[in-house]
């Protein structure tokens, strides 16, 4: 029996009014093939068999044309489970349609005819291009977070039947608010003129005026996303659409892949150099957290806020705050202790370099004096053993990638925000048993420890290429290292022992002989 009285079969009974909203539209999407994109094609697929068509610009990549793009994204383990449900990767292609493009180029680099199809045949556009890399160069973000958002604006501003434009923003784009509502914000520039200033200056003089323009913003990601976001507020008056502000957007909890992601960006990356023992010191209030939303989480939240626009009549909700840290908090020190756990005792990686240890530091003086005792000079000893044994030097260059990231990821950790998120929480209050079931938007049943090890599993075979069988092997390395880690730690505070104990003597003895009497006959 269900927590309400219903048995399984009677929940199944219900209506799924989410799916029928979608029922008979043309979706079309800008960023299917990233993260979030994918987990949303995939859902669509799965939950709305009457979807009359998902239309997705894919841009060519590394001499991919689009179709074979397609092709690479339903060969993803993502897709397994709904191919098995459809019967295959056919019947999902019978639903898909490609248009060439790229939200960074002018006009989106489409074709008038696929223009033209798009303006007849659109309902509904879900805006989730993005590049999310915080320290892009700013020229290359504003051309695709504000005007590639402008461009994807003016094609919805010209379909014919357009019933509602998604535009996805960030919790994060509004940094000097230390308590986010739900409702729009002032920019911190023009976003029209901040496009035409990009589009005549050169990368150098880019350069000499981004940290004016970002001013007290930390990256150009925060920057450019709040200036995407303030279009997309203009746009409200002349279309239905509602702008989703989700959080930082983590690896699937439940379904349909448990901890599946397709990159090591936020806390998945630094589960891993934790875990590899790479990383062994972090500039972090341990007792602070970060806001956190599993994908699948938000993709539900996508369809809820979809429904509520277009059927449940709701026009008024259109700044949806999509966050966690109302219902669930989860400190940094609690993150990486359970991580730790995981990888040490029950899912180690392959190929570790050293023992997983390691802590945050609350000075950054100690942080500093740390990553040199620990990451630069380990680095660098290494990197001169490989190059004499012919091999090409690797952690130097390594950690020069881990220490530009801590300058991004600083920031985050040692500050704290908070979240309205009132609209989300009373929406879900209107779903049935089975749509509350099969879109879950809330944290009842989240384990902890449990999702971070399918974040570990699911991190070791999509993204490391590290299969369960290796788990043996990678066990019995762990114990080697663990032996290693504590022979090394036993000679070198043996030698700090026995250094400390020499220059004591050495002092005493000094000491003793500058007032030693010598007596002469």
């Amino acid at each position: 029996m269900s927590s309400e009285g219903l048995s399984a079969n009677e929940v199944d009974s219900l209506p799924d009014r989410l799916a029928e909203t979608f029922a008979n539209l043309t979706v079309f999407i800008t960023g299917g093939t990233g993260f979030m994109g994918k987990v949303l094609v995939e859902k669509l697929l799965r939950k709305c068999p009457d979807i009359r068509k998902i239309i997705l610009l894919i841009r060519p990549k590394k001499g991919k044309p689009p179709k074979q793009r397609l092709e690479e994204l339903f060969a993803d383990a993502l897709f397994e489970k709904v191919k098995n449900l459809k019967g295959g990767v056919e019947p999902l292609l019978e639903k898909m349609a490609l248009v060439c493009g790229d939200v960074s180029e002018p006009d989106l680099a489409i074709s008038e005819e696929d223009r033209q199809m798009l303006i007849d045949e659109v309902d509904m556009i879900v805006h989730a291009a993005a590049t999310v890399r915080f320290d892009e160069e700013l020229k290359k973000a504003v051309l695709l977070n504000v005007r590639g958002t402008k461009l994807v604006l003016e094609l919805a501003r010209q379909c014919k039947n357009l019933k509602l434009h998604i535009h996805i923003s960030t919790a994060y784009c509004h940094l000097h608010e230390k308590l986010l509502e739900e409702r729009p914000y002032p920019p911190p520039a023009d976003p029209h003129k901040v496009i035409e200033a990009v589009q005549w200056m050169d990368e150098e003089t880019i350069a000499a005026i981004t940290p004016k323009l970002l001013s007290k913003l930390p990256n150009s990601y925060a920057f450019t996303k709040a200036l995407g976001e303030a279009l997309a507020v203009e746009a409200m008056e002349d279309i239905p659409l509602i702008i989703l502000r989700p959080s930082i957007v983590i690896p699937i909890w439940q379904e349909p892949v448990p901890g599946w992601t397709d990159n090591i960006n936020g806390p998945t990356g630094l589960l891993i150099g934790a875990g590899k023992g790479v990383i062994r010191t972090m500039y972090c209030k341990g007792n602070s957290y970060a806001d956190y939303l599993p994908v699948d989480v938000f993709i539900n939240g996508i369809m809820i806020m979809a429904w509520n626009y277009l059927s449940y009549g709701d026009k008024k909700s259109n700044v949806i705050n999509f966050t966690s840290s109302a219902e669930i908090k989860v400190t940094w020190t609690e993150m990486i202790d359970a991580g730790r756990d995981i990888i040490m005792n029950r899912v180690p990686l392959n190929g570790v370099v050293w023992y997983p240890g390691g802590s945050m530091k609350h000075s950054r003086l100690y942080h500093n004096i740390c990553a040199f005792f620990f990451h630069w000079l380990p680095a660098l000893l290494v990197d001169t053993l490989l190059f004499c044994l012919g091999y090409k030097p690797v952690l130097m260059r390594v950690h020069k990638r881990i220490s530009k990231g801590f300058d991004v990821f600083e920031y985050y950790t040692n500050n704290q925000w908070d979240f309205k998120s009132d609209i989300a929480q009373t929406v879900r209050q209107r779903l049935n048993i089975r749509e509350r079931r099969d879109y879950k938007v809330d944290a009842v049943g989240l384990d902890i420890p449990n999702y971070f090890e399918d974040c570990i599993r699911a991190a070791r075979v999509f993204i490391l290429k590290e299969y369960d069988d290796t788990l043996p092997a990678a066990r019995r390395h762990m114990t080697i290292m663990w032996c290693v880690d504590i022979i090394v730690r036993c000679l070198f505070w043996g030698l700090m022992l026995y250094w400390l104990s020499t220059w004591i003597s050495s002092v005493f003895s000094y000491g003793t002989s500058e007032v030693t009497p010598t007596f002469i006959e």
